[in-house]
């Protein structure tokens, strides 16, 4: 006997079940080889239900308890271990359903240990008062059942002797399916049903190099770039060479070329290659037909390659799934039949329609998934994205194309079909008119369940964003009421955050530092934008001159008919500027500030502000006048009249901010708009362009139209030239003694990456005049400001990148073509988000 160690190996999402009788040392091995948080001991969970782990009248409920935490782990995708005896068939059988539930693989563990030292150990346990008659039992139903474990369902069996349990460690095995290290580039190609020579053709397209044998057959395709394909399955049947796409796709698979997952064909035909009882039906006879003709060593190869394909494939991360009729989210990355028959076959309704075909749930209608999943199985005309899927069969055998995709470029590469080799039992290209499958949502169609509850966002900037409950609901009151049609609400702005609070005497807020916070991020280059005096506004812009202007909480600025005369002007000055024709677009989506500020806030400005220095200017010269007279007739009053003077000054200054900030308007007179970034246009965003070239576009705008549209004023400053910062302190202070509101200071190249994820998009910087309005006229006192120097910002920059990144991800989603629904979701997220506790003032 070897004394060498003994290899237990352990798929690394599974429910390990440890069996054996008390006293084996289960708890002992469980300790000894995985983290405490992986084992679930019954035990624990009877101490947990009744204070008393060696209560048994307690072990239902210990048990209901131990598989409720099972399953919630087993969802998450961790590694579960069962410390219990488990030594009876039922007990097992419930963990083994447990396992199949959340599609991970069962693995049974058994500590075989004598009865003997079993009894021993027990006797040794001032806590344990068993009789031998219970070791005695358990043991015989352990022997009992040893042998038909994996008859019991579970995929791998590690039985220990007494001596293996010393010498025993783990080792764990990915899931077949799991190539996350794999990041590609892949081009993905879509059912191929014995079409040889147009998946030659499209392989050439994609700029692959073929490799032929000597007689001249293609036997492998090589991608000069290091590129490799993924064939989503169903490579056989119905077309006039399933042989020759098979050695072609077989050998780039060996080559390390290409990747393939089973289509429903591969796996019916190992069935009828290994003797099943099969229906030699929809195309089946023709590949065996063509593989009579070939040597029984290459059939043989054949059965071996169908067999072992793996029922899908998690790439780049998690970011790509591809299986051959999709994949929901919840068994991504999961092994067990179910996965296996939703990747080969979707899910059915149980129907059939009129061609007696199965009818399909539109899995994809409903797709929440973080993964792109590309996937074949039922052809489509044209491939088109729904939810981050799309269908890759454009049914090459019935006369339409073979379709590969280039990914991560998401660009589609299609062959036609040279002739139509099978007539399909539906008709492949569907009638003008026809209603989408049953269960479908039209594209522009919105759910209120999409969006009510606790909701998680996946975006590509920020992850995860959770969305709770209670900021939901208020969202959806404000939606519904109060916000422009959903079809023209594509883009909330997000909230932005102030830069750190300055320590120089008088100031809240200054320029310097901003520049600290992006250098300390690593950003070397910053550009300062004037910050307007208006409000936060989208505009979305039609050629035609339709459109529409909204608030950043989704409400129109005007009534319908000002609304149609602004987008109007705006859309002529894009015109005359060549916008439309240079981008390529009937539509531009832009953020920019609307001035004035009263045009949104004018009845704010009058009940609070115009209210609050109103009353002070009636009040404190009275006072002052009063206390004037009280020391002039020798009374001590001098530090409370400097004190009222103080005040009367800064309510003084308090109106006179606010009034810079209103003006009349009639109709558009005096209304202008300052762009200041294009957002998106169709097919495209534009976050990765730096600020100078947005606004150059805003600049042409203003140009065009210079009564509507208002340039912003900017100046790029290097981050390790400390004169370019003095030079921009100077523009900030210049801007704000003038009575403007100040900068904001941004990354000039845009969407940046910075040391701990990505940068803030911006930070204001607002002067100290201004902030009297957010603050209070006598905020500048050293009292208050002492005390408003303690403001934290954490959540607040939280919260801007959170919202920022939503954003992007609705934009991103609007460019891709996906459902209104998928950018809504994203749109409505930034609304619920302003709810949350943060200070409204920073």
């Amino acid at each position: 006997m070897t004394d060498g160690p003994r290899t237990l190996v352990v798929p690394d999402l599974s429910l390990v079940v440890l069996i054996g009788v008390s006293g084996s040392g289960k708890s002992t091995f469980a300790r000894r080889h995985f983290a405490s948080t992986q084992v679930l001991s019954s035990d624990a969970c009877r101490g947990l239900v009744a204070d008393d782990e060696n209560d048994q009248s307690a072990t239902p409920e210990a048990f209901a308890l131990l598989h409720h935490i099972a399953g919630i782990r087993l969802r998450a995708g961790r590694l579960t271990v069962v410390d219990a005896t488990n030594v009876k068939a039922e007990d097992r059988a419930s963990l083994v359903r447990l396992a199949r539930e959340h599609d991970v693989l069962p693995v049974a563990i058994v500590l075989d240990v004598p009865e003997a030292e079993c009894l021993a150990r027990n006797a040794a346990r001032p806590d344990r008062d068993l009789a031998p008659g219970v070791v005695r039992r358990q043991r015989a139903d352990l022997r009992r059942g040893l042998r038909g474990l994996s008859r019991e369902g579970f995929r791998k069996v590690h039985v220990l002797g007494p001596d293996d349990v010393e010498r025993a460690v783990i080792g764990y095995e990915k899931q077949y399916n799991d190539r996350r290290e794999d990041t590609g580039p892949f081009d993905v190609v879509g059912d191929v049903h014995g079409c040889r020579a147009e998946l030659e053709e499209l392989l050439g397209e994609l700029g692959y190099e073929l490799h032929r044998d000597e007689r001249g057959r293609a036997v492998d395709a090589v991608h000069p770039a290091g590129r490799r394909a993924v064939f989503v399955g169903d490579l056989v049947d119905r077309g006039p060479d399933s042989p020759g796409v098979l050695r072609l796709v077989m050998g780039m698979v060996a080559a390390g070329h290409a990747l393939c997952v089973p289509g429903n064909h591969e796996n019916k035909l190992v069935r009828a290659l290994r003797g099943r009882d099969v229906q030699v039906t929809h195309g089946l006879e023709r590949t065996l037909t063509q593989l009579e003709e070939e040597h029984q060593d290459f059939r043989r190869e054949v059965e071996e390659f169908c067999a072992g394909l793996v029922s899908h494939y998690v790439l780049d991360g998690g970011a790509l799934v591809v299986a051959h009729a999709g994949l929901t989210e919840r068994l991504q990355g999961r092994s067990s039949a179910r996965v296996r028959s939703f990747a080969l076959y979707g899910d059915t309704t149980g129907e059939t329609d009129e061609f007696g075909l199965p009818v399909r749930y539109p899995w994809a209608q409903e797709y929440r998934g973080r993964a792109m999943v590309l996937y074949g199985h039922t052809p489509v005309p044209t491939p088109e994205w729904v939810n981050n899927t799309l269908c890759l069969d454009t049914g090459c055998v019935f006369g339409g194309r073979l379709t590969a995709l280039r990914y991560p470029e998401r660009e589609l590469v299609g062959v036609p079909a040279r002739q139509t080799y099978y007539d399909p039992a539906r008709p492949f290209l569907p009638a003008e008119g026809t209603a989408p499958p049953a269960g479908a949502r039209p594209d522009g169609v919105l759910d209120v369940d999409d969006v009510l509850g606790k909701r998680v966002v996946e975006t590509r900037l920020a992850g995860r964003v959770t969305v709770r409950e209670e900021n939901a609901a208020a969202a959806l009151e404000v939606m519904s009421r109060f916000a422009v049609a959903p079809e023209q609400l594509l883009y909330l702005p997000p909230t932005m955050s102030p830069s750190a609070t300055s320590s120089r005497p008088g100031l809240l807020e200054h320029p310097t530092e901003a520049f600290a916070h992006y250098r300390g991020e690593g950003v070397a280059e910053v550009v300062c934008q004037e910050k307007h005096m208006g409000s936060r506004a989208v505009a979305l812009v039609r050629r035609d001159g339709s459109g529409v202007l909204h608030t950043r909480t989704g409400r129109s600025f005007f009534g319908g008919d000002l609304t149609a005369a602004f987008t109007a002007r705006l859309s002529a000055a894009a015109e005359r500027s060549g916008l439309f024709d240079e981008l390529g677009t009937d539509w531009l989506l832009l953020d920019a500030e609307l001035l004035p500020w009263s045009a949104k806030a004018g009845d704010l400005v009058r009940s609070q502000y115009a209210a609050v220095g109103a009353a002070a200017r009636a009040a404190l010269p009275a006072a002052v006048a009063a206390l004037e007279a009280a020391a002039g007739r020798g009374l001590e009053v001098g530090d409370l009249l400097d004190r009222q003077r103080r005040r009367a000054g800064d309510a003084a200054a308090f109106t006179e901010v606010y009034r810079r900030y209103c003006w009349p308007t009639d109709g558009l007179a005096g209304v202008s708009c300052a762009p200041f970034q294009l957002l998106a246009t169709a097919g495209t965003t534009y976050a990765d362009r730096p600020h100078a070239w947005h606004l150059s576009l805003a600049d042409r705008l203003a140009g065009a139209d210079p009564e509507l549209v208002r340039a912003t004023r900017s100046l790029a400053v290097d981050l390790g030239d400390p004169a370019g910062e003095a030079a921009a302190t100077a523009w900030w202070e210049e801007l704000t003694a003038a009575g403007g509101e100040g900068v904001v200071v941004k990354p000039a190249a845009n969407l940046t990456r910075g040391r701990r994820g990505y940068a803030q998009p911006g930070l204001k910087v607002r002067g100290r005049e201004y902030l009297r309005l957010v603050y209070g006229p006598d905020y500048t006192e050293p009292r208050h400001l002492d005390r408003l120097r303690e403001r934290s910002l954490g959540r607040k920059r939280g919260l801007a990148l959170r919202e920022y990144a939503l954003g992007q991800e609705g934009l991103e989603r609007l460019a891709r073509g996906e459902p209104l629904w998928r950018v809504h979701e994203c749109v409505f997220a930034v609304l619920a988000l302003e709810s949350e506790p943060v200070d409204p003032r920073l």
